[in-house]
């Protein structure tokens, strides 16, 4: 590392879990955020912190006056803008060392695997149901760790699905869309929560690039706000799953 970059992870290397060589993985790990929003957003923020070497944001989306309750990557001034190309140059501008690149896409089930193959992590940060199983299914077909997050009104939610076969997907957790599914528009989140869940994810990521810890695979990390708790539960693979099954 050079000297620049020993005085910029210097908090990172005295964490024996992380460490020089920790920190080396992720300089050189590549991650894919889908969604640029809520969660994208403070994911966004901490891997480039940290040092991830490679990061791509996937958002079809431009910024909203509603978007700035929550999504704190923008500002005022940036209404109007690329979601995914603005957030990729306050990635750039956050840390000289990470390649930061904004698709102002849409992911589908047709392009999904185009968009996350390549990378070592995929991270789900949207809010369509229809989006996180094409993610999902991707990952299943590129056998991609897959890092997904949700959140609405005071609670949010995280785990780490696999993708190896092993373990349960994503559609083992929600096999079918949810017949009273609602988005944040719908149902309101308070803007604090997404840092919180966002925060969450980035930190599963680098444990999962790290070797730090236990990483959440194959568990569900669940956040009430009103009540300031949380838990964790165990997921199990569903033999009937529509997604890992076959």
């Amino acid at each position: 590392m050079t000297p620049d970059a020993l005085k910029r992870y210097a908090r990172h290397l005295v964490l024996k879990e992380i460490g020089g060589p920790g920190q080396q993985a992720l300089i050189e790990s590549k991650v894919v955020i889908i969604g640029a929003g809520g969660l994208g957003g403070p994911v966004g923020l901490y891997l480039a912190a940290a040092g991830v070497g490679q990061i791509t944001i996937i958002d079809d989306d431009v910024i909203e006056a509603s978007n700035l309750q929550r999504q704190v990557q923008f500002v005022h001034t940036d209404i109007g803008m690329e979601k995914a190309v603005v957030m990729a140059d306050t990635l750039d501008d956050l840390n000289p060392d990470v390649k930061a690149v904004g698709k102002r896409e849409r992911l589908t089930s047709r392009n999904a695997r185009s968009l996350i193959s390549g990378h070592d992590i995929v991270i789900d940060g949207t809010d369509s149901f229809e989006t996180r199983f094409n993610v999902n299914r991707a990952c299943l077909a590129e056998q991609l760790a897959l890092v997904s997050g949700a959140l609405g009104r005071f609670n949010g939610q995280v785990s780490i699905f696999s993708s190896d076969g092993n373990g349960p997907c994503y559609q083992c957790l929600v096999p079918d869309i949810p017949p009273d599914a609602a988005t944040c528009e719908q149902v309101g989140v308070v803007g604090a929560l997404a840092g919180v869940v966002g925060s969450m994810m980035a930190l599963e990521t680098i444990k999962l690039i790290t070797g730090a810890g236990e990483p959440l695979t194959g568990r569900l990390w669940i956040y009430d706000g009103l009540k300031a708790d949380s838990r964790t539960v165990k997921l199990t693979k569903d033999p009937n799953c529509p997604a890992c099954s076959s």
